[in-house]
């Protein structure tokens, strides 16, 4: 399961950005979750936000001056189990990506030593400058930049530049607490319906929405995976940093993922492609009237093609069954090749096609594990507890 933020220690920098003011509602949020919060702040930072609006926010004090305790900028970062930095400022990106220590928030940032957080806050101008640009790039793997956003600046100008959103924020701190066990592995992630038609306009589908295979495509990139999400068609826009591939038909799908599957260790089956496709399709929209009866094909089955490969990666399927029929998910274990099937019971509200929740039985050679109802977040980080531990990964 993604790491809880409850008790976890978060060493939060705030700078001299006119979005200095989000950083309570920062700190309410991760107060929220439970975490614990000590605030440095730059001089700059004072121009904006005052340190007894952080300090009542955080309940702890706010630590300012470099020189006003011996030796903080050495056992603030020690304490901590992240380090995050919103809004940062791009003259604080200039001196963390440089290792410059002039105040006691760039020092602790260069005695940090775990996974560290940075949300940018500026004009659109600057925040497109070539030297920004490269200084982003020099901060290092284990630190996450969480971008911008569009939209009316402080100045009056519109562009990106916007800090982004507490929820995105949070969510990156969350990812960067989690164990980065999936890192130098590729896997590939199927997710949503697939659209077979049998004219221009009109198709056969299903209730697919793709949360379950987004939320497994953002699990595996935050435990440290080179992520290909394979796509039919979805309202949810793509994980940030996953490769996305969009498809419309199952056939679509079968294709991009063969063509993809090179140096991919495991792939997550988690999409719904038709079960059926129309023999014929025809140009147009035909009139109704003149369309008798509709010849049905099977699909391909994407997950057996898999089975049969000389050299195939671990494969994970998905069996969505309308009841609790988990002999039927058994039997496709064995029939398809798989080396995991994840059970779910679709004829439930609460954890059916597009619902925020579902409640699985994850079932391998050798286990079988009935999960309680969680999360589509909670039960990806489940299938892929269980997925590392698989032989051949």
């Amino acid at each position: 399961m993604p790491k809880s933020l409850k008790n976890s220690r978060v060493l939060l920098g705030v700078t001299g950005s006119v979005a200095a003011y989000k950083a309570i509602d920062l700190i309410r949020g991760l107060k929220k979750e439970e975490a614990r919060v000590t605030v440095v702040m730059t001089g700059a930072a004072k121009e904006f936000v005052t340190a007894l609006s952080l300090e009542l926010a955080s309940g702890g004090k706010v630590y300012t001056g470099l020189f006003d305790e011996p030796m903080s900028h050495i056992e603030l970062p020690r304490q901590a189990d992240i380090m995050v930095i919103a809004p940062a400022t791009a003259n604080t990106i200039a001196k963390t990506a440089n290792g410059l220590a002039d105040d006691l928030l760039s020092a602790c940032f260069l005695a940090f030593r775990g996974p560290a957080v940075i949300a940018p806050a500026m004009n659109w101008r600057m925040y497109e400058s070539p030297a920004l640009k490269r200084n982003l790039s020099l901060l290092g793997g284990n630190v996450t930049v969480v971008p911008p956003e569009r939209g009316l600046l402080a100045c009056g100008e519109e562009g990106i530049g916007r800090m982004a959103q507490t929820e995105k924020i949070i969510e990156a701190i969350k990812a960067g607490l989690i164990e980065k066990d999936l890192t130098g592995k590729h896997v590939l992630v199927t997710a949503g319906p697939t659209r077979e038609y049998m004219d221009e306009v009109r198709f056969i589908s299903n209730k697919s929405t793709g949360k379950m295979g987004y939320a497994l495509a953002a699990a595996s990139k935050a435990r440290g995976a080179d992520v290909t999400l394979v796509s039919g068609p979805s309202s949810l826009a793509p994980p940030e940093g996953v490769r996305f591939i969009p498809v419309e038909t199952a056939v679509e799908m079968r294709d991009a993922v063969l063509g993809n599957l090179r140096g991919v260790a495991a792939v997550i089956m988690a999409a719904a492609p038709a079960d059926f496709y129309p023999a014929a399709r025809h140009k147009g929209k035909p009139d109704k009237a003149s369309v008798k009866s509709v010849a049905l094909k099977k699909t391909p089955d994407i997950l057996k093609g898999l089975s049969a490969l000389p050299k195939r990666p671990l494969l994970i399927g998905f069996s969505a069954e309308f009841g609790n029929d988990l002999e039927r998910a058994r039997r496709k274990l064995r029939e398809k090749g798989a080396d995991m099937m994840v059970f779910n019971d679709v004829s439930r509200k609460d954890s059916g096609f597009g619902s925020e929740t579902n409640q699985a039985v994850l079932i391998g050679r050798g286990f079988e594990e009935a999960l309680p109802l969680m999360t589509k977040e909670a039960l990806s980080h489940r299938i892929l507890d269980r997925l590392v531990k698989l032989k051949g990964l």
